[in-house]
């Protein structure tokens, strides 16, 4: 349904051109993730729904795919005006 958004969000990943937020940070190492399983998640995921930020109005998509492990990874996300793919938040499905 949001292929194109999906295929972008993947080319953001090849180019290293992502960040992500404290709060991110924070989840992924509370739920033993590492950064490659952030990054293998959204590369072999799919996006399960859109989401319009009440304050701001931009688009945020949650995308759920498999670690390196044996866990899959969910991850709320959006493409910033810089252009830029920025993870919100890391969580266990």
């Amino acid at each position: 349904m949001f292929e194109r958004v999906l295929q972008r969000m993947r080319q953001k990943v090849h180019e290293r051109q992502h960040v992500m937020t404290y709060h991110a940070r924070k989840e992924m190492n509370e739920d033993g993730f590492t950064i490659y399983d952030v990054e293998r998640g959204i590369l072999s995921g799919q996006i399960l729904e859109r989401q319009k930020d009440r304050e701001t109005g931009e688009w945020k998509y949650r995308v759920r795919g498999e670690t390196f492990g044996t866990k899959d990874v969910e991850i709320a996300t959006k493409l910033s005006p810089t252009g830029k793919l920025v993870m919100l938040t890391v969580y266990t499905p």
